[in-house]
């Protein structure tokens, strides 16, 4: 299975203090989203689309991204406006 891409990232909070990360596709968007204790309906439907992505469903990177920055942002996980170096 190719992993999907997305750009540009979205920038989520993690367990450890101070530390973010760059998520750029589903693989990873998936991983963040199993971590996160808030699971609102934003975060059901961007779990969904990754799961379908990781199946081999066809699913478009970027509409992925955009329910992962949603679902970020209602678990109050986003970090807005990150510069990529």
């Amino acid at each position: 299975m190719a992993t999907l891409w997305f750009s540009p990232p979205v920038f989520v909070k993690t367990e450890l203090t101070g530390v973010s990360y760059g998520c750029n596709n589903v693989r990873g968007a998936a991983e963040q989203l199993l971590k996160w204790t808030k699971r609102g309906p934003k975060w059901h439907l961007a779990s969904a689309l990754c799961l379908s992505a990781l199946e081999g469903e066809e699913v478009d990177p970027k509409e992925i991204r955009q329910a992962f920055e949603a679902a970020a942002k209602e678990a109050k996980m986003l970090i807005p406006h990150q510069k990529v170096r």
